[in-house]
């Protein structure tokens, strides 16, 4: 929704993403990481798209970088044949990265607070670019992995196997769940090749992220989440 000037709705702005703007919102995001990540030897664990487009392409760069470009713009035409066009305004970007900032702030702090002051060894080998990129396809593919899939489809399905009658269970089970998904999540990190060496400090720094990123998610929505995973991310492997 806009504005008589065009410009944005302070209450459009400030509730929960829905999945159309989760899909427009997250584009650059999703682009951005396809586009660079052909030209790395690694690639976010959790992205099961990369091989499939190349292998689609052919292995070939051209053909590949054209197919990632046809998926973000098959993202836009979808929103405006649905009449959701408004959604492709500049001032939603705006507004979804200063959001982001602003929620990798505070959650660099509070797991400061909580833990301290603690190094993480989230640089890559192979340079900023690398560690923009990989920033890139971790906001937006752990986000989806253990927000959207595990957090969110896991919650429906405990829900409807074990329905809470009561409202201290509707507020004990999510919450119960939120720390399990955010201990995988945190865990995920010492796993694979490019895997961190465990540390018991390091791991309850990344538990912490873990559940501000689920409360994000369960607030705001996948579109916020996306992106102050992407912005804290970029600031812990290239700043």
């Amino acid at each position: 929704m806009s504005g008589p000037e065009g410009g944005a709705d302070a209450s459009d702005l400030a509730r929960r993403s829905d999945a159309w703007s989760d899909l427009v919102l997250t584009m650059p995001v999703f682009v951005g990481y396809h586009l660079g990540v052909i030209f790395l030897p690694v690639r976010n664990a959790a992205d099961v798209v990369t091989r499939e487009l190349v292998a689609l392409a052919d292995h070939n760069m051209a053909a590949y970088g054209l197919l990632t470009l046809a998926i973000g713009g098959a993202y836009a035409l979808v929103l405006v044949l649905a009449g959701r066009g408004h959604a492709l305004k500049w001032h939603r970007f705006v507004w979804i990265a200063g959001e982001g900032i602003l929620y990798a702030i505070a959650m660099r702090l509070a797991a400061n607070y909580v833990v301290g002051r603690v190094f993480l060894a989230e640089g890559v080998p192979h340079g900023a670019f690398a560690g923009l990129v990989m920033s890139l396809g971790a906001g937006f593919y752990e986000e989806l992995a253990f927000r959207v899939i595990l957090f969110g489809a896991g919650l429906r399905l405990i829900m409807v196997l074990y329905p809470a009658s009561t409202a201290l269970r509707r507020l004990v089970v999510p919450t119960g769940w939120a720390l399990v998904t955010a201990a995988v999540f945190s865990g995920w990190h010492y796993v694979g090749a490019l895997g961190d060496t465990f540390e018991s400090e390091s791991f309850l720094f990344r538990w912490v992220c873990g559940a501000v990123f689920v409360a994000i998610y369960a607030f705001r929505g996948f579109a916020p989440v996306v992106w102050t995973h992407t912005i804290y991310d970029v600031w812990a492997m290239v700043l």
